[in-house]
């Protein structure tokens, strides 16, 4: 599998780091990246709020699934607080 994980902060780098460990994981992407996630995956110079130069960008590549944790986004989806 090809992943994408999108943004650039300490979830993503967790994430990267957790899903590059899966032998089912042939690459892990990272848009856009930081210099944590350049260790455990290639950083894709690509603006988190382009959603579709995101798709344009992962059907491209042939990702498999992808994941976005930008805070702002979860919790306009999730209002817990």
């Amino acid at each position: 599998m090809k992943i994408l994980v999108v943004g650039s902060g300490g979830r993503e780098h967790a994430l990267c780091w957790k899903i590059a460990q899966s032998p089912l994981v042939k690459e892990v992407l990272c848009a856009p990246g930081n210099a944590g996630t350049q260790s455990v995956a290639r950083n894709v110079r690509l603006d988190v709020t382009d959603v579709a130069g995101l798709a344009g960008y992962a059907k491209k590549e042939n990702v498999d699934p992808w994941s976005s944790v930008r805070k702002r986004r979860w919790r306009r989806a999730w209002p817990i607080s």
